[in-house]
């Protein structure tokens, strides 16, 4: 079972595309069809069902896929530790951050690491915190950049780099920007809101906030992007909670009868994983924005 084939059956289970495995892979689709006929003649099975455009994983496929993850897995960790033994700051580092934290913290760090360690190939992806803490769990990733959960995984090392203030925001021309007095929760529950994604940690951090004082958002609309957020209350579409570094003259920064709601951002890395001198030197440069 050799690794050309496995990196081609994990391509199409992903993509659940072969034409789109072969763009990930940078081959022809005929040469990533023959890499999965190899495959399923070596373990005897079907792997895929190909009806209409439709690639779906056969039973045998979905068996083999955690297995082709491990393997490929543990060959990247020995490859990066006899690596790692060279001192050679080298090769792809992949890593994921989110879209907040990759237009508004990461630019000049990425600026200093990619002068200082010209050999590394940065694979980075965008992706929203919540995907790319599967990504590092399943392997995919090598570090994330990203929202940290307000729940610690015991697979995951989680590290805070910066802290988001989230400001209570609103449209000038909203009824809540005339309040002459701070602001109760309780106040806020009474207008629509416009908030980030049921599901990100970004939520759970506000809502656990109104929970704990009974109370319950009243959520007109949700996006993951918080410029699209920014946006949507600065025309009037509801108040909302945005990092502070993105208020200017569009929106009104409420005062609210509340103590003040910090975000942890920082990076994470599988606590069993055998991290790159790449992902090494990252590190350093993320430990080194820390503020003091």
């Amino acid at each position: 079972m050799d690794t050309q084939s496995l990196q081609a059956f994990l391509a199409v289970a992903e993509t659940r595309s072969f034409s789109r495995a072969a763009e990930v892979l940078y081959l022809t689709q005929p040469a990533v069809s023959k890499r999965i006929a190899t495959l399923e003649g070596q373990v005897g099975a079907r792997l895929f069902d190909r009806i209409g455009r439709q690639t779906t994983l056969t039973e045998a496929g979905l068996l083999l896929l955690p297995q082709a993850r491990r393997i490929l897995q543990a060959m990247e960790d020995s490859r990066r530790a006899l690596t790692n033994l060279s001192g050679q700051i080298g090769g792809r580092l992949t890593l994921a951050t989110s879209h907040h934290i990759g237009l508004h913290r990461l630019p000049p760090l990425l600026k200093r690491y990619t002068q200082r360690h010209p050999d590394v190939e940065l694979d980075l992806h965008f992706l929203d915190s919540e995907l790319a803490y599967q990504g590092v769990l399943d392997g995919s990733l090598e570090m994330a950049v990203v929202t940290l959960s307000p729940t610690p995984h015991a697979q995951l090392k989680a590290q805070p780099v910066w802290t988001d203030r989230l400001c209570f925001v609103c449209a000038p021309d909203h009824p809540l920007a005339a309040a002459a007095n701070t602001l109760s929760l309780a106040t806020l529950c009474q207008h629509t809101c416009i908030m980030t994604g049921a599901r990100t940690f970004t939520r759970a951090l506000i809502e656990q906030r109104f929970h704990d004082a009974g109370l319950s958002l009243n959520v007109s609309m949700a996006t993951n992007y918080l410029e699209t957020l920014k946006m949507m209350c600065s025309v009037g579409l509801g108040w909302s909670l945005l990092p502070e570094g993105m208020i200017d003259d569009e929106l009104v920064d409420l005062a609210v009868d509340t103590p003040l709601i910090h975000r942890p951002l920082g990076y994470l890395v599988h606590t069993d994983r055998t991290l790159s001198n790449a992902a090494r030197k990252m590190i350093e440069e993320l430990d080194a924005a820390r503020p003091g």
